[in-house]
């Protein structure tokens, strides 16, 4: 939480971080630049945001209420699952569920360093870690609605391959220097999220016979819709700017054709451009419709969704640097190899 408390002599570093205008700010401040500077447009901009919204509000609504139903239900806690048994099936399982499961990165940080402190395999913690911010079905639901089921599907199986190429990488490198000790000192274990102790307990799948699963389940959706409906929004604000004042011959001039070099540039641009998942599928929109190439597409929300700040953030605090670079090693090539298969059967 940001700290309120007045200082009138704090310096202008200082002042600037607390200036935190948020989503609903930064489109506000959007719309407001395009009424002063471009007037004539502003009606058109806010039309094609809402339609684009519109358009995706079932997909937004399925999301909300199949995350909602996870959260009250207690299914997390079959996360856990993942990590037992044979190494080489705990790869397979901990990408499989890191691909599909529907919780943020902060809240599995203590879960992690849970099982890191207790002598996990390193190599089932990297593949969840590689495969969780990829995909869950809040963002199967998403992508499928606005850039197709098969390029969802596509996105969805790279997530999960991405997460196993990670894991038996640090098996086979489990006794080399990379990933002798692979935690810090002291792992961070706190969460910025609501709960406690994740992953503990069994589900209850009838949720709605308990009032504190009810009241989780309300507060589930309200925040996820919140989430979806402030970032979808900015994306759609974004894209509509994108199409309108981005020259598309650039756009393809740089990311179009089918050659290496515009997915390994859509790699490299996904991480400073990525915003989350959900946002980020409106910017793909826009790009492939001004000529980015299906590869350089793919190869974008593959790196840009493992670098981007909550799930590095994740990685970062509980493990070592070097770690953490090859975190991001594994992700750079997964994203290079997802793009390239996606730009051959695209």
């Amino acid at each position: 939480m940001a700290d309120t408390t007045h200082t009138p002599s704090a310096p202008a570093g200082t002042l600037f971080k607390r200036w935190n205008p948020g989503a609903w700010g930064i489109i506000a401040l959007i719309l407001a630049l395009v009424a002063v500077f471009a007037p004539q447009t502003l009606g058109e901009t806010i039309t094609f945001t809402l339609k684009a919204l519109g358009g995706t509000a079932p997909f937004i609504a399925f999301a909300v209420l199949a995350v909602a139903y996870l959260k009250a239900s207690g299914a997390e806690s079959l996360l856990a699952r993942a990590f037992e048994g044979n190494p080489a099936r705990m790869v397979v399982m901990a990408a499989l569920l890191g691909g599909i499961s529907p919780f943020c990165s902060c809240e599995v940080i203590p879960f992690i360093a849970a099982l890191l402190a207790v002598g996990a395999p390193l190599g089932a913690v990297m593949a969840f870690w590689l495969a969780s911010p990829l995909m869950d079905p809040a963002m199967f639901a998403i992508t499928s609605g606005t850039l197709g089921f098969d390029f969802a599907l596509a996105k969805t199986v790279a997530a999960v391959s991405l997460g196993m190429f990670g894991g038996f990488g640090v098996m086979l490198m489990a006794n080399t220097a990379i990933f002798a000790n692979p935690l810090r000192e002291a792992p961070a274990t706190s969460s910025c999220c609501s709960s406690s102790k994740p992953f503990s307990g069994a589900p209850v799948w009838q949720f709605w016979n308990h009032s504190d699963r009810r009241a989780t389940f309300a507060d589930t959706a309200r925040s996820n819709a919140l989430f979806l409906t402030k970032w979808l929004t900015l994306a759609y604000l974004i894209e509509a700017l994108m199409l309108r004042y981005v020259p598309a011959d650039m756009i393809a001039s740089f990311l179009g054709g089918s050659g290496f070099m515009p997915i390994l540039l859509g790699a490299l641009v996904g991480a400073p451009a990525y915003l989350n998942g959900y946002a980020a599928v409106p910017l793909i929109d826009a790009l492939l419709a001004q000529g980015m190439s299906n590869g350089a597409a793919m190869s974008f929300v593959i790196a840009g969704g493992v670098s981007c700040i909550p799930a590095a953030i994740a990685v970062w605090a509980l493990v070592k640097p070097r770690v953490f670079a090859a975190y991001l090693g594994f992700a750079l090539t997964g994203a290079l190899a997802a793009g390239l298969v996606w730009q051959a059967i695209a």
